[in-house]
């Protein structure tokens, strides 16, 4: 059998070199001139597919390599219009679609746009069938043409010659859409001389040098297939190998961002967790109070790109060979038929939560304040307490409070009658909260109570000196205390109920007191906070005490959008209907 794979070696060798001798004799040099180049010959052709315009970066819109849309433009994902105003722009496309199945995916463009292509010709189109024209001049599958493995190192001499080799001029160009013009520009039968040596810069970075027409022929030719050029319209098949996965996985340990298993969504149960990737091929789950779930990983690379392979004995979410479609910036994304899904980040930082004890869970609490995500007393929520702070002091004593007032309690670390590790309150003007809460999930930026018998569940989010080390929070917070806001729209799933709020200004002040008032009247007070939600992002907390109308803004409300005038917030309810809410600035 070995001698059998020689004797193949051998043969395939043989085609190679009188391949490359092929290759040779295709770019011999023609003319009087030893050193010239007629246009339209194989190596012009070659010179001018490494000097083309490269379209492939925006495939996700126009699905044609050979065809870029120049920025700005806009499109509709969706319903949703984005402004694309550099290739950054595109990675929200990317995640709006990545968000979904394929089957919901819809772009549209806003006509009219301007496109560039191969050769730098700049074209205005005024619709879609129009698009599709230029469209279609590209290959199947969004391929092209043009060599993006190597590139010129401008500037290069240039001169031409007419039949007779006498030079008829001199030219100086000094990047890719001079090269291409130039020859675009020439006559059929022009001869065109290059001043060498000229240096070439191949993907890796690596910088080489060639003296004459065959060096430069052979190093663009081999180019062709040095690398993958990613021209496909697959924007998901992010560029990497099995061995850098695998140092990838190794480097640092991961937190899950999301869980979807056979359509089911499973992020809440695993959200935060750290996944440690050991190099003797185990892995670490770290669950629930630091519970540790131990299994194996491996990688391997296939047709369809890089599979990692997941075995927990006890964890069947996980458990699978999952297809990796995404890998930059420190995110894994993973798939797998049927709605399969996982994503993990990259944290550096993180480390297992250390045993919870009594004094651990103590020092977490005096640590920093922290905030009512939910509260639910008997099963019955307590949405009056969203957004009120507790401060867990030594001594202790423990206050509730919005800002502006405060009641103040007991608390304590203990066992309750089941044998949990409790967090016990007591402050008798919030009969509600005064209960022994068992703690069943623990997070570095949040705290999960929860007794099953009972109903009782509380979420508290971790603040530190009122996130003044959050840049997003801060600019979100100065832009809504930067006037009056109105509702431009409150819609509850179909029900358009905005005319309730007609002629209420809305005024975001500080100590995150939010006033309501129309004319020169108050109308209401509340509270508001903005707090990045580990599971959720960015969130405005709105908190109205009242039975009126403003009652129904007290939520936790997702940022959708948001500008100078102009803010979009979302929320889902319990029963699946979506609440959206608009501010802009009168």
């Amino acid at each position: 059998m070995k001698k059998f794979v020689n004797n193949i070696l051998q043969f395939a060798l043989v085609v190679l070199v009188l391949s490359f001798t092929s290759c040779q004799e295709e770019f011999e040099d023609i003319g009087g001139d030893p050193e010239s180049i007629e246009v339209g010959s194989s190596t012009a052709l070659l010179i001018e597919q490494t000097s083309s315009h490269d379209g492939s970066y925006d495939n996700i819109v126009d699905g044609a390599s050979c065809v870029a849309i120049q920025f700005p433009y806009t499109v509709s994902v969706n319903g949703v219009d984005i402004t694309i105003d550099s290739e950054a722009d595109l990675d929200v496309v990317e995640e709006i679609f990545d968000s979904l199945e394929e089957a919901d995916h819809v772009l549209d463009i806003l006509f009219p746009i301007t496109i560039t292509l191969s050769d730098f010709t700049e074209i205005t189109i005024e619709n879609q069938a129009q698009l599709e024209t230029y469209i279609d001049d590209c290959l199947e599958g969004g391929d092209d043409d043009d060599i993006e493995c190597i590139d010129f190192v401008y500037p290069i001499t240039l001169y031409t010659f007419d039949i007779n080799d006498q030079q008829t001029g001199e030219v100086a160009v000094e990047s890719d859409f001079g090269l291409r013009r130039f020859f675009a520009e020439l006559e059929s039968d022009a001869l065109v001389s290059i001043q060498y040596p000229i240096s070439l810069k191949k993907y890796d970075g690596t910088v080489i040098t060639v003296n004459n027409n065959a060096e430069l022929a052979q190093a663009l030719a081999l180019a062709k297939d040095m690398c993958d050029e990613d021209d496909d319209n697959d924007y998901n098949d992010d560029d990497f190998t099995e061995e850098e996965l695998d140092a990838i996985l190794v480097s640092c340990p991961f937190e899950i961002r999301q869980v979807i298993r056979n359509e089911v969504d499973s992020t809440e149960q695993y959200l935060e967790r750290l996944m440690i990737f050991n190099e003797d091929g185990t892995v670490t789950y770290h669950g629930v109070l630091n519970a540790e779930v131990n299994g194996t990983w491996s990688t391997s690379q296939t047709d369809n790109g890089v599979l990692l392979s997941l075995d927990f004995e006890t964890m069947a979410d996980f458990t699978l060979e999952w297809y990796v479609y995404e890998l930059e910036e420190g995110v894994i994304k993973f798939y797998k038929d049927n709605g399969n899904r996982i994503v993990l980040r990259k944290n550096c930082e993180a480390e297992p939560s250390p045993e919870v004890d009594r004094e651990t869970l103590i020092s977490i609490l005096q640590n920093c304040e922290w905030i009512i995500k939910k509260v639910k007393n008997r099963g019955e929520e307590i949405e009056r307490l969203l957004g009120y702070e507790f401060k867990f002091m030594a001594g202790g004593v423990v206050t509730l409070g919005n800002g502006v007032s405060a009641s103040e309690g007991t608390w304590d670390i203990g066992l309750n009658s089941q044998m949990q590790l409790s967090l016990m309150i007591a402050i008798e003007a919030e009969a509600q909260l005064s209960f022994e809460w068992p703690l069943i999930d623990l997070l570095d930026s949040r705290l999960k109570f929860k007794n099953e018998t009972t109903d009782h569940e509380m979420i508290l989010l971790k603040v530190c000196e009122d996130s003044a080390d959050d840049g997003d929070v801060l600019e979100i917070r100065n832009t809504l205390m930067g006037g009056a806001w109105n509702v431009a729209l409150y819609q509850y799933g179909e029900v358009d109920l905005s005319p309730s709020y007609a002629g209420m200004d809305f005024t975001f002040q500080e100590v995150h007191q939010l006033q309501v008032s129309m004319g020169t009247n108050t109308v209401a007070d509340g509270l508001w906070r903005v707090l990045r939600d580990s599971e959720e992002g960015l969130k405005l907390y709105i908190n109205f005490d009242t039975m009126d109308d403003l009652a129904e803004l007290t939520e936790d409300w997702k940022f959708v959008s948001m500008t100078a005038t102009r803010i979009e917030l979302k929320d889902e309810s319990g029963d699946g209907t979506i609440k959206t809410l608009v501010f802009e600035k009168p």
